[in-house]
């Protein structure tokens, strides 16, 4: 298991590499950078008796080096009020509320941040902690782009890097990497998406981590050209031993502010015994 993770790992360095090597078309106005700044709140028991109130800030810097090449780093801010759940555990393939990319749909799903139980006992939850979280590193090319009746087929990989404490849950204290694909389809003023993805989890003093496969899917309809409201339905296997399986329903409302500015919302209900009771969450992005 240890090796191939490893393989996977330099895999997935030699082809974001690759990918950077590959001469592309770039835009006629050369490559588009954005920046988001999300506040993500989540609240429950997560199966462990204990309810656990935790906060995200993401701050996520994307880059559409080409018409179809992009990249994203994300970069946490996390708060919780105790060590029962380990927030650096996300339902979906290795991100948070990340914001819209330039290269990516609008309004196509991201991963929220849902944790799971520690291995921590009832009598040792310890107190709150904040901190860095789990930095997350992204790269993803659109293989097909949108037809007439075909959909954008878009492909990713990311590495998750251990920069959350793993001794205050803030972290898994491992490297994770994986991969997904992410179809999207517009007709009309309708718009949808289907994303799967697997993350191979490293291995953690604190957590019995396992790999485990994501899926999300969510339809909206744009009311305006600046008001998109969207259902999106996430779920997962479980991300550790003795864990549920992970599926949670989220309304999301994004409402284009100016050409440049965009802010996004969402509230979450979970439906499992390791999913979030509730969560909500809202994300500024500008487009440089």
């Amino acid at each position: 298991m240890i090796k191939a993770g490893i393989s996977f790992k330099v895999v997935g360095v030699l082809l974001v590499a690759g990918c950077l090597l590959v001469p592309q078309r770039v835009h006629a106005e050369g490559p588009a950078l954005s920046a988001t700044l999300g506040f993500e709140f989540a609240s429950g028991d997560y199966g462990t008796g204990v309810t656990t109130r935790s906060i995200s800030i993401p701050v996520t810097l994307s880059l559409a080096a080409t018409d179809r090449l992009g990249f994203s780093l994300e970069i946490p801010y996390v708060y919780q009020s105790n060590s029962a759940v380990n927030t650096g555990v996300l339902l979906g393939s290795g991100g948070q509320m990340a914001g819209m990319q330039k290269e990516v749909a609008a309004m196509n799903g991201q991963h929220g941040g849902n944790g799971s139980m520690s291995s921590a006992q009832p009598d040792s939850y310890g107190r709150s902690a904040s901190g860095p979280g789990d930095m997350t590193a992204k790269a993803g090319y659109v293989l097909v782009p949108e037809g007439e009746f075909m959909p954008r087929i878009r492909p990713y990989l990311f590495v998750k890097f251990p920069t959350g404490d793993e001794s205050k849950a803030l972290g898994t204290g491992a490297f994770d990497e994986g991969g997904a694909v992410e179809l999207f389809k517009q007709m009309d003023r309708w718009y949808s998406f289907v994303e799967t993805g697997y993350t191979f989890q490293g291995h953690s003093s604190v957590l019995a981590l396992k790999d485990y496969l994501s899926f999300s899917a969510g339809t909206g309809y744009a009311v305006t050209d600046s008001l998109m409201p969207m259902v999106v339905v996430k779920t997962s296997t479980a991300p550790i031993e003795g864990a549920s399986a992970l599926v949670e329903t989220r309304l999301k409302l994004k409402y284009l502010v100016t050409g440049r500015t965009s802010i996004e919302g969402y509230v979450a209900k979970g439906w499992t015994r390791s999913s979030a009771d509730y969560g909500s969450g809202i994300a500024v992005s500008y487009d440089f």
